[in-house]
Parts: C-alpha cells; sequence; structure tokens
C-alpha cells in the first residue's frame, strides 16, 4: 500500500482543510463515544505504570481524548491529566479543549516527532487512530522511543480491514457532515464554504478514511513490531475489542516490567 496517501500527511497540504478535517473527527469520536471499550485496558496501564498523566501523540484535533478524559477519570476516581501533541498540532482546538476542561488537558504547540519526543515530556503514551500513518520502520521507531524513555505506551486504532467499513465511511460520514458540521467547535466561516458549497472537506476526510482502513495494522501485526525492540523488558499484550456500533478497536499496550 506504498502508494496509497492520506491528505493530513502531506506537509504542503493546507493547515485550513486538515484543521477542519481534525475539528470533525474529535467531534466524532467525542459524539460516538467510539473509543469508550478501550478505557479498561488503559487505566491497567496507568495503574501498572503508576501514572496520572498521559502524553497523547499525533492528537490531530484532540481526537476522542476529552471523551475517554472524562470515562477516565470517573472509572477510576482520580484527576487524570492529558497533553495533546502533533507534527502539526491543531493550536485553535487544542486551546479550545484547555479552557473546556480548566486546564487538565494541556498542550504543546510547537511540532512533536512521535520517534522523537522531547525528554523533557513525560507520560503514558497514547495514539488513537494515528499509528496506521507509519511505515514499519517507523513504527517500531514509534515504539522504540517509548521503551528508551521507560515509558508505558498504548495504540489504539479503530475498524478491521475490510469492504464493509469502506463502505460505512463512504456512505455514513458525507451524512454526518451535512447535518453536524454547523455544531463542530472551534468555529471556522471556512468549513461551511468548504463543506457545503467547495465540499473538500468531507472529500479528504472520507478518502483519509479509507486510506487509513488500507493501512491499518492488525493487532497480531502491532505484537509482532514488539519482537524487534531493544532495551528494558517489556510488558506487551495486544488485542480487540468491539465497540457500541460492533467496530473491532485494535490495541497494543505496553510498560516497564516492574521486577519485585
Amino acid at each position: 500500500m506504498k502508494f496509497l496517501f492520506e491528505f493530513e500527511d502531506l506537509s504542503w497540504f493546507p493547515n485550513l482543510i486538515r484543521e477542519s478535517m481534525t475539528d470533525y473527527l474529535r467531534f466524532f469520536f467525542d459524539a460516538t463515544h467510539f473509543y469508550e471499550p478501550v478505557v479498561p485496558i488503559l487505566l491497567e496501564g496507568l495503574k501498572q505504570t503508576n501514572s496520572i498523566q498521559i502524553l497523547d501523540l499525533c492528537s490531530g484535533g484532540g481526537g476522542p481524548v476529552e471523551q475517554i478524559q472524562r470515562s477516565l477519570e470517573k472509572q477510576s476516581g482520580r484527576k487524570i491529566s492529558i497533553i495533546l501533541t502533533d507534527k502539526f498540532p491543531n493550536v485553535s482546538a487544542f486551546n479550545l479543549l484547555e479552557k473546556k476542561t480548566k486546564g487538565s488537558i494541556s498542550f504543546i504547540d510547537k511540532s512533536v516527532d512521535a520517534t522523537n519526543v522531547p525528554s523533557a515530556v513525560y507520560g503514558f503514551r497514547t495514539i488513537f487512530s494515528g499509528f496506521h500513518h507509519f511505515d514499519k520502520n517507523t513504527a517500531r521507531s514509534v515504539l522504540q522511543n517509548a521503551v528508551d524513555a521507560k515509558e508505558g505506551i498504548g495504540i489504539f486504532d479503530g475498524a478491521d480491514r475490510n469492504l464493509l467499513n469502506i463502505l460505512g465511511i463512504v456512505l455514513v460520514h458525507p451524512i454526518v457532515f451535512f447535518f453536524c458540521t454547523p455544531f463542530i467547535r472551534p468555529f471556522r466561516f471556512s468549513r461551511f464554504l468548504l463543506t457545503y458549497f467547495i465540499p473538500l472537506i468531507p472529500f479528504c476526510t472520507v478518502w483519509d478514511g479509507v486510506v487509513s482502513i488500507l493501512r491499518l495494522y492488525s493487532f497480531w501485526q502491532l505484537l509482532l513490531f514488539t519482537r524487534s525492540l531493544e532495551g528494558e523488558n517489556y510488558n506487551w499484550k495486544a488485542g480487540k475489542v468491539k465497540n457500541r456500533f460492533g467496530i473491532n478497536l485494535s490495541y497494543l499496550i505496553g510498560y516497564p516490567t516492574i521486577n519485585p
């Protein structure tokens, strides 16, 4: 699938469109509680690493983190902070989330490379709907960087690589765009123009969604990446769980082995 590309990954792609795409995905994930079933898995990782801070990589416009944080705090009874980062940070969306959560969700406004996270930034690392953007070598580098930093990491991606999920993206998302665009925040006049009059935002989002399905790693592929990592002993677990729509969510979670 090397010939496939996602618009969001292209350095020349206009931020105006990229940010509206990631705003939409945040709205969609939050409204549907798409990743709710992975909360217990993530809670176990936080418990094993004695962490109450998450460092979210490849955050886009925030993805599902607002909903994930609410569920984590509800189920754990603890305050959980989240730091958002991205190669192309959507600062206006990050600001919105920081204000809504009164600083519980914060962000880094400069580009952060998931394969080379600054040593001064710490926390249990997460990637939601982003790991498939990496080729195999880069994917291993993302995991290796977490191991080198002795940080826990959780990889979560939605859907299986099949025709049904591709059809779902092609048929469902344009309808959601049509009805829900007025409710997506932060408000952007350009979002209305590029959705209803020149539908570049829906087109690029659907294109990226279809390509994402074709590039997804299965949970056993995720686990296979860990076999070539070097460094500290880690516990790794991979699998999949279903969300409320019957869609499989693949996950990989790892954290340092604690010696008795």
